[in-house]
Parts: structure tokens; sequence; C-alpha cells
């Protein structure tokens, strides 16, 4: 496969001259884009028939064959929706805020791994990196709320913003505890670094991946995910008897379907991310089924964590403003740190690290 690759870009380099590397992202970038759209507008679907299957409901089969053309009636729909701006918003704020979410939600994917050596950007700092742009999305919310020049929008932003940056530091503990036990910010060599140990050695690979020695960091990043991409229980951002759409609301039309898009964006984004620092990644539950590539059980890993998603909006009351920030500062922090400190510990003891390379 990398000898296929590395002669195509040899010959692309040879045809094109200086203007090769940029085709050359194209190439890899525009197919990817492609895939994340209609794989967003097809988990609407999914989630509205999975969640009326929960409800004894028969979800969306108007539309084409079973339903199959909905996604693409509400495309066409949010398109042919009249986009209407507030008189008084800030307008160029007012425009930037969607992207200002949006783009980052795309940006995370340049260094996400579905395979061995299939990424469109190996960094070394790979983590680092996503820490770093998914965290500029909060802007967006905050900026589509005070340039809307509405108080529900602006109350909206402010309650997004505080729960996303309380949420985004349970998160970054969480990451922090893989880095310390996979020594490493490249997702390649967090994934490498699961694949290793005695029940590996066994044949049972899934029992040497993260989420059981760092199951408190597993379910706390989980949990958080959730909340940081404001999915019920915890979307007290966008609650109906209070607020409406939250900072959305000023929004219509493409407007609103850009932090539409972001938010499904983003939950694959956490299931990528969940199934490479805790799941294995593409490595193979039992080592009997090694046959079946890589990118495969990477993609069944992501849909079991977002059925998780699916299932708890379907199951869960939505939870107060205060209950929601009190977990995240009073429940995931704390033991956040306490499971930094244990792990810390446990590194340092020869006989008991199982982490030992």
């Amino acid at each position: 496969m990398m000898e296929m690759i590395n002669s195509f870009t040899q010959w692309g380099d040879a045809t094109f001259g200086g203007g090769w590397p940029v085709i050359w992202a194209l190439i890899r970038i525009v197919p990817l884009m492609v895939v994340i759209l209609l794989a967003v507008a097809y988990l609407t679907f999914v989630e509205r028939k999975v969640i009326g299957f929960m409800q004894g409901r028969l979800g969306p089969n108007r539309v084409g064959p079973a339903g199959l053309l909905q996604p693409i009636a509400d495309v066409v729909k949010l398109l042919m929706k009249e986009i209407i701006t507030p008189t008084r918003a800030d307008k160029p704020l007012y425009y930037l805020g969607p992207m200002m979410v949006l783009v980052p939600a795309f940006a995370v994917w340049a260094v996400i791994p579905f395979g061995q050596d299939l990424v469109i950007a190996n960094v070394n700092a790979a983590l680092l990196y996503v820490m770093s742009i998914a965290s500029i999305g909060v802007y967006g919310v905050i900026l589509a709320g005070w340039a809307s020049n509405s108080k529900y929008a602006f109350f909206g932003a402010m309650r997004a913003s505080a729960q996303m940056v309380s949420y985004e530091i349970a998160m970054g503990f969480a990451i922090i505890v893989v880095l310390m036990v996979s020594n490493s910010l490249n997702f390649f060599d967090i994934v490498k670094s699961q694949q290793t140990g005695r029940f590996a050695d066994m044949g049972m690979n899934f029992l040497s991946w993260n989420w059981l020695p760092l199951l408190p960091m597993f379910v706390v990043y989980l949990i958080s995910g959730v909340a940081e991409t404001n999915r019920h229980p915890f979307d007290v951002v966008e609650g109906e008897s209070e607020i409406v759409a939250g900072h959305m609301i000023e929004y219509s039309g493409m407007g609103f379907a850009l932090f539409f898009l972001a938010e499904y964006i983003n939950m694959y984004v956490i299931s990528a991310l969940t199934s490479l620092m805790f799941l294995g990644g593409w490595d193979a539950p039992f080592a009997f089924l090694s046959f079946i590539p890589g990118p495969i059980w990477m993609l069944l890993k992501m849909a079991a964590v977002i059925f998780f998603f699916l299932w708890i909006r379907a199951t869960f009351p939505r939870y107060r403003y205060d209950q929601i920030m009190r977990l995240g500062w009073k429940v995931f922090i704390p033991v956040c740190l306490v499971w930094l400190l244990v792990v810390g510990v446990w590194l340092h003891i020869p006989a008991l690290n199982i982490w030992v390379k």
C-alpha cells in the first residue's frame, strides 16, 4: 500500500512540480470531508430511527425507501430556507461565529488515523494539536451569542461556554493520564502502547487496552465528551422551556445548519478519540480476529461510542444547569486529580507497572 502511494506521489511531483503538494493535499482532504458530511447527514437518520425504536415509534419512513432519503430532504429544506439577520446584530461577528465552530470540527480530522499509516498528516504532537484546535470552538459559540444582540442568545452562549470550558478541563486531565502511560502525543504510538502486555500475549487484546487500567478516566472522558458536544442530557444550552435554541436562536437556514453540522461532527471526533486512546484504535479485540482490516475495527468502535450518545439521549432526563456544573467541578475534576496521582505512583513501582516498554 505504502509503495503504491510513494510511487503515485513521485509521479505527481514529476508531473506537476511545485503545485503537487497542494494537489496531493486536496486529493486526501476533499474525499474525507465528503465522507464526513454524508456520515453526519445519515447520523441524523440513524439517531431518529434508534430513538424511535427505543420509544416504540417508527422514526422517519416517508421520504424514499424506508425513509433513507430523509437526510437529503432535510439538507434541501435548510438550503431553501430564508436567511434572516437580526437588524442590530454585529454582522461581521455574527457571520464569523458559525465558521469558528465548524472549521475546528473539520480541522482535527487531519491528524486522526483510521489504521496503520492511514492518516492525512502523521504529526508527532497530534494529541496536542487536537486539544488546541478543538478548544477554538468555544469562541464561535461566544461570538454567536454576543453578536446576535439578543439576551436569550447571550444567555445561551454563556451557559454553553461555561459548560464547555468546565468539561474540557476534565477531558484534558484524562488525556494527560493517557499521555503518561503511552509516553507519546502521537496517535500511532498511543495505539501501539495498547497492543503490548500480558493479555495481548494471550490473544485477549481488548484487556490490554487503556479502558481497563484507566477505567475512571475512560468514564470521565466519555461522559465529558457528551457534555462537551452539548448533547442530551447535558443540552441545557438549548433548553426549550428556558432559552429555546441557546446561542443559535437568531440563526436560520444554513447559519443554523452550520452549528448543527459542527455538533454532529464533534460527536464523531469524540468517538474517534475515545477509540484511539482507550479502545485500542484499529487493534482487533482478539488475536484470532486480526485478519479483519484495522479500519473496520476503528469504525466499529466509533459506531459503538456513537450508539452510546444516542442511547443516553433516549434514556435520561435533562439535568439542571447547576447539576451539570457540580458534576464537572466537584466530581470529575477531583476524580481526575486523584487518578492522576494514582497512575503516577503506579508507573514508578516496577513490580506493578504494566506499561513497561
